[in-house]
This record gives C-alpha cells, sequence and structure tokens, in this order.
C-alpha cells in the first residue's frame, strides 16, 4: 500500500513550512504509526507530531443547457505532519 500520496502544496501550508509543519495527502487506511514511518523513510527527517483528517467530498451543482447536474468531488484523507526543530523537506531539490 503507497502510503504518501502527493504533499499539499499552497499558500496556507507555504506559510506552515516555515514552522515546520507539512501537508500529504496519504491513503485512507493509513494509520499515524505509518505515516510516521513513510515520511521519515522518504525524507529522512524525525517526525515530532503527526495529526490526520478524513475530508469528505462535496457535492457540487452544474446547469447545462435544461439539465441540471449533480457530481460528487472525491474524499480522501489528509496528514498534517510537524517535524522536529531544524528538519526541513526540500520538496522541489531534485528539479
Amino acid at each position: 500500500m503507497d502510503i504518501l500520496k502527493k504533499p499539499i502544496i499552497n499558500e496556507k501550508f507555504a506559510k506552515l513550512n516555515e514552522l515546520g509543519v507539512y501537508g500529504f495527502v496519504v491513503a485512507r487506511k493509513a494509520n499515524k504509526i505509518e505515516i510516521r514511518k513513510a515520511v521519515e523513510q522518504m525524507y529522512g527527517v524525525n517526525v515530532d507530531k503527526v495529526r490526520t483528517i478524513n475530508v469528505l467530498g462535496r457535492v457540487k451543482n452544474r446547469i447545462t443547457k435544461g439539465r441540471f447536474i449533480t457530481g460528487k468531488t472525491q474524499s480522501y484523507k489528509k496528514a498534517i505532519v510537524t517535524l522536529t526543530k531544524g528538519d526541513v523537506i526540500d520538496y522541489f531539490g531534485d528539479i
């Protein structure tokens, strides 16, 4: 099972990255211990704390020519990882 799917890169987490807090989209069945081990192994850092959130998909409606289309965005699990002081994850180091 692939634990870490992708990092969350937006303005909110860009500010939190300076404080040593990073966000990841993770597998739905992953627990905090598995997430901690995956981050430590992949990036070579020490993880202090892991918080998880199950984000539910939202219902979205759209009106087209004479039709009303209803859909739903995908649900996912988000992990907020706090690193020990002095550790940094560089997402764009290989580019």
